[in-house]
């Protein structure tokens, strides 16, 4: 077995088994060897809207591939760990850059759906998990749908739900192994949809001030939680604090640590 598809197993079983996978995402190099230097920190995964944030673009494709692939792959040649990418909605063509991605030293992946008709969505979900075969690694894709991230802030919840469900059962059935489901907080919305998909099958995103605990998450059987831009967001703030601090004739923050 390559290096590669051990990792690509890995990542699966992190995903399949009871303990919850938690990923602190990262954008570049720096950020992504101290998440790994983190004692319990077992995989990594990049967040598009952070890389994109980095060199001067806005999310949803902005970046162009090539530079959003460089910044994955020198990631992935940073580190030990397992790197999951976020492939956004696959760039037009969701199996050659998750082809590309794998090239890059890439063994799992997010995609969104965007919101398209059910089977343009699965046939995307298809086309990434055949990128991985062809490579010869269990590609471990975590497909997104945006039915919360699109609806209107009044519609109701229940029909967004059966959406929702409806959508992830869908890329379950094509083979994805988990489906990720941003903006589901509430614990008895994320009961519903366990209970629709099974243990271990949903992702989540933590929000500040929003999500529940990783703990409580895994007892209610969520398979990951992961940060997105988040993680950018706390050191950014972190920095932006710093500069006002000195800005008013303070210090630098005493804890300050040598990590780079």
């Amino acid at each position: 077995m390559t290096d590669l598809a051990q990792k690509a197993r890995t990542l699966l079983d992190l995903h399949t088994a009871p303990e919850i996978l938690t990923l602190a995402n990262v954008w570049d190099v720096v950020s992504a060897q101290v998440v790994a230097a983190v004692p319990g920190v077992r995989a990594l995964a990049t967040a598009s809207h952070s890389i994109a944030s980095t060199f001067g673009y806005k999310d949803g494709e902005n970046i162009p591939l090539e530079l959003h692939l460089d910044m994955v792959r020198r990631i992935a040649q940073a580190v030990d760990l397992p790197v999951s990418m976020d492939l956004e909605a696959g760039y037009g063509n969701p199996g050659d850059t998750a082809r590309r991605a794998i090239e890059a030293g890439v063994v799992g992946g997010n995609l969104e759906d965007q919101m398209k008709p059910l089977d343009e969505a699965v046939a995307a979900v298809r086309a990434v998990l055949d990128a991985g075969r062809a490579a010869g690694i269990d590609f471990v894709l975590n497909a997104r749908t945006d039915a919360l991230v699109r609806a209107e802030p009044d519609a109701p919840r229940q029909p967004l739900l059966d959406e929702v469900i409806r959508r992830c059962q869908a890329f379950l059935e094509a083979g994805a192994p988990v489906v990720f489901v941003p903006r589901l907080v509430a614990r008895e919305e994320i009961e519903q949809v366990v209970a629709a998909l099974g243990p271990q099958k949903l992702t989540l995103i933590s929000v500040p001030g929003a999500s529940l605990p990783a703990s409580e998450l895994q007892a209610l059987g969520v398979a990951r939680v992961s940060t997105g831009p988040f993680t950018q967001r706390v050191a950014l703030t972190a920095l932006q604090d710093a500069a006002q601090e000195l800005v008013a004739g303070g210090v630098l923050p005493a804890g300050t640590r040598a990590l780079n």
